[in-house]
Protein backbone atom coordinates (compact mmCIF):
# COMPACT_ATOMS: atom_id res chain seq x y z
CA UNK A 1 0.00 0.00 0.00
CA UNK A 2 3.10 1.92 -0.56
CA UNK A 3 1.82 5.74 -1.96
CA UNK A 4 -2.04 5.20 -0.60
CA UNK A 5 -3.40 7.67 0.83
CA UNK A 6 -3.91 7.10 5.06
CA UNK A 7 -7.24 7.28 6.95
CA UNK A 8 -6.69 7.17 10.52
CA UNK A 9 -9.36 5.99 12.07
CA UNK A 10 -9.99 6.86 15.97
CA UNK A 11 -13.15 4.95 18.07
CA UNK A 12 -14.22 5.62 21.58
CA UNK A 13 -16.21 4.07 24.11
CA UNK A 14 -19.86 4.47 22.74
CA UNK A 15 -22.63 1.86 21.49
CA UNK A 16 -21.42 1.36 17.90
CA UNK A 17 -17.80 1.19 18.07
CA UNK A 18 -18.15 -3.06 18.20
CA UNK A 19 -19.22 -2.28 14.65
CA UNK A 20 -16.22 0.07 13.28
CA UNK A 21 -14.39 -3.22 11.84
CA UNK A 22 -17.59 -3.71 9.22
CA UNK A 23 -18.63 -0.45 9.10
CA UNK A 24 -15.55 2.05 8.59
CA UNK A 25 -12.38 0.28 8.53
CA UNK A 26 -13.09 -2.63 5.98
CA UNK A 27 -15.00 -0.53 3.31
CA UNK A 28 -11.81 1.89 3.57
CA UNK A 29 -9.43 -0.34 3.19
CA UNK A 30 -12.00 -1.94 -0.08
CA UNK A 31 -11.05 1.68 -1.30
CA UNK A 32 -7.22 1.29 -1.26
CA UNK A 33 -6.34 3.42 1.74
CA UNK A 34 -4.08 2.79 4.26
CA UNK A 35 -6.24 2.20 7.51
CA UNK A 36 -4.35 2.78 10.77
CA UNK A 37 -6.87 2.05 14.31
CA UNK A 38 -6.56 4.30 17.26
CA UNK A 39 -8.88 3.70 20.08
CA UNK A 40 -9.74 5.45 23.71
CA UNK A 41 -8.21 2.68 26.32
CA UNK A 42 -11.80 1.89 27.39
CA UNK A 43 -12.94 1.31 23.43
CA UNK A 44 -9.67 -1.11 23.27
CA UNK A 45 -10.51 -2.87 26.62
CA UNK A 46 -14.50 -3.77 24.94
CA UNK A 47 -12.79 -4.72 21.86
CA UNK A 48 -10.82 -6.85 22.71
CA UNK A 49 -12.96 -8.51 24.86
CA UNK A 50 -14.77 -9.24 21.93
CA UNK A 51 -11.58 -10.00 19.95
CA UNK A 52 -11.86 -6.88 17.65
CA UNK A 53 -8.47 -5.73 18.42
CA UNK A 54 -6.82 -8.80 17.34
CA UNK A 55 -9.08 -8.78 13.81
CA UNK A 56 -8.41 -5.50 13.25
CA UNK A 57 -4.63 -5.48 13.53
CA UNK A 58 -4.62 -8.54 10.72
CA UNK A 59 -6.89 -6.72 8.67
CA UNK A 60 -4.87 -3.31 8.51
CA UNK A 61 -1.37 -4.53 9.28
CA UNK A 62 -0.88 -2.01 11.33
CA UNK A 63 -1.14 -2.30 15.51
CA UNK A 64 -4.05 -1.07 16.96
CA UNK A 65 -3.04 1.91 19.41
CA UNK A 66 -4.65 2.64 22.75
CA UNK A 67 -1.30 3.84 24.98
CA UNK A 68 1.85 6.11 23.66
CA UNK A 69 4.80 4.44 22.71
CA UNK A 70 7.79 4.32 24.45
CA UNK A 71 10.44 7.34 24.35
CA UNK A 72 12.77 7.00 21.58
CA UNK A 73 10.16 3.98 19.77
CA UNK A 74 9.20 5.16 15.96
CA UNK A 75 6.00 6.11 15.55
CA UNK A 76 3.78 2.78 14.15
CA UNK A 77 1.18 4.27 12.09
CA UNK A 78 1.96 6.71 9.20
CA UNK A 79 0.89 10.43 9.01
CA UNK A 80 -2.64 10.58 8.55
CA UNK A 81 -4.19 12.38 5.10
CA UNK A 82 -7.24 12.36 6.83
CA UNK A 83 -8.64 11.56 10.28
CA UNK A 84 -12.47 9.87 10.95
CA UNK A 85 -13.68 9.82 14.57
CA UNK A 86 -16.85 7.36 15.21
CA UNK A 87 -18.27 6.89 17.33
CA UNK A 88 -16.86 9.97 19.72
CA UNK A 89 -18.25 10.09 23.22
CA UNK A 90 -19.32 13.29 24.55
CA UNK A 91 -16.32 13.28 26.59
CA UNK A 92 -14.24 12.74 23.70
CA UNK A 93 -15.52 16.19 21.92
CA UNK A 94 -15.94 18.24 24.78
CA UNK A 95 -11.68 17.16 25.36
CA UNK A 96 -10.76 17.44 21.82
CA UNK A 97 -12.81 20.87 21.61
CA UNK A 98 -10.73 21.91 25.17
CA UNK A 99 -7.24 20.42 23.58
CA UNK A 100 -7.34 17.99 26.81
CA UNK A 101 -4.53 15.19 25.36
CA UNK A 102 -5.06 12.49 28.65
CA UNK A 103 -4.84 9.41 26.47
CA UNK A 104 -3.38 8.07 23.07
CA UNK A 105 -6.38 8.84 21.05
CA UNK A 106 -7.23 12.53 22.42
CA UNK A 107 -3.14 13.00 22.26
CA UNK A 108 -3.12 12.18 18.04
CA UNK A 109 -6.62 14.51 17.56
CA UNK A 110 -4.98 17.10 19.49
CA UNK A 111 -1.94 17.00 17.28
CA UNK A 112 -3.83 16.73 14.25
CA UNK A 113 -6.33 19.49 14.92
CA UNK A 114 -6.63 22.25 12.59
CA UNK A 115 -4.09 20.82 10.49
CA UNK A 116 -5.10 17.22 9.14
CA UNK A 117 -8.81 16.84 7.10
CA UNK A 118 -11.17 15.37 10.27
CA UNK A 119 -14.60 14.11 10.06
CA UNK A 120 -16.24 13.06 13.42
CA UNK A 121 -19.43 11.34 14.55
CA UNK A 122 -20.43 12.72 18.03
CA UNK A 123 -22.21 9.64 19.26
CA UNK A 124 -24.79 11.28 22.05
CA UNK A 125 -28.05 11.85 23.41
CA UNK A 126 -30.11 14.43 24.03
CA UNK A 127 -28.94 14.84 27.70
CA UNK A 128 -25.37 15.09 26.41
CA UNK A 129 -26.69 18.11 24.11
CA UNK A 130 -28.36 19.77 26.99
CA UNK A 131 -25.20 20.07 29.16
CA UNK A 132 -24.42 23.93 28.55
CA UNK A 133 -21.28 23.47 27.25
CA UNK A 134 -22.13 21.48 24.54
CA UNK A 135 -22.73 23.76 22.12
CA UNK A 136 -19.87 25.61 22.35
CA UNK A 137 -17.70 22.58 21.86
CA UNK A 138 -19.28 21.81 18.34
CA UNK A 139 -18.58 25.71 17.65
CA UNK A 140 -15.06 25.32 18.66
CA UNK A 141 -14.40 22.53 16.80
CA UNK A 142 -16.35 23.90 13.85
CA UNK A 143 -14.28 26.98 13.95
CA UNK A 144 -11.20 24.94 12.63
CA UNK A 145 -12.82 23.20 10.05
CA UNK A 146 -13.72 19.90 11.71
CA UNK A 147 -16.50 18.06 10.05
CA UNK A 148 -18.80 17.07 12.30
CA UNK A 149 -21.54 14.40 11.73
CA UNK A 150 -24.08 15.76 13.58
CA UNK A 151 -27.94 17.05 13.32
CA UNK A 152 -31.53 14.64 13.20
CA UNK A 153 -30.26 13.98 9.15
CA UNK A 154 -28.00 11.78 10.54
CA UNK A 155 -28.25 10.95 14.61
CA UNK A 156 -31.98 12.33 15.76
CA UNK A 157 -30.95 12.27 19.26
CA UNK A 158 -33.25 10.70 21.96
CA UNK A 159 -33.16 10.36 25.51
CA UNK A 160 -30.95 8.12 27.23
CA UNK A 161 -31.80 4.03 27.39
CA UNK A 162 -34.32 4.92 25.08
CA UNK A 163 -32.96 4.19 21.89
CA UNK A 164 -32.84 0.60 20.38
CA UNK A 165 -29.64 -1.29 21.48
CA UNK A 166 -28.95 -2.38 17.37
CA UNK A 167 -29.37 1.58 16.22
CA UNK A 168 -27.02 1.44 13.17
CA UNK A 169 -24.44 4.28 13.19
CA UNK A 170 -24.45 6.45 10.00
CA UNK A 171 -20.90 5.04 8.44
CA UNK A 172 -22.54 5.53 5.03
CA UNK A 173 -22.85 9.65 5.51
CA UNK A 174 -18.90 9.03 7.79
CA UNK A 175 -17.67 7.63 4.58
CA UNK A 176 -19.38 10.12 2.06
CA UNK A 177 -17.42 12.45 3.87
CA UNK A 178 -14.29 11.26 3.74
CA UNK A 179 -14.49 10.25 0.30
CA UNK A 180 -15.27 13.40 -0.86
CA UNK A 181 -11.94 14.67 1.20
CA UNK A 182 -9.81 12.57 -0.15
CA UNK A 183 -10.84 13.31 -3.79
CA UNK A 184 -9.91 16.83 -3.11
Amino acid sequence: MTGSKVVAVVGSSAGGVEDLRVGLVEPLLDRGYQVPVTLTPTAAGWLDAIGEVDELEKLTGLPVRSVPRLPGSRAPHPRPDVIAVAPATANLVAKLALGIADNQALTMLCENIAVTPMVVFPRVNAAHARQPSWENHLQLLRTVGVDLVYGDDFWPLREPRTSAPSRPLPWSELLRRLDRLLAA
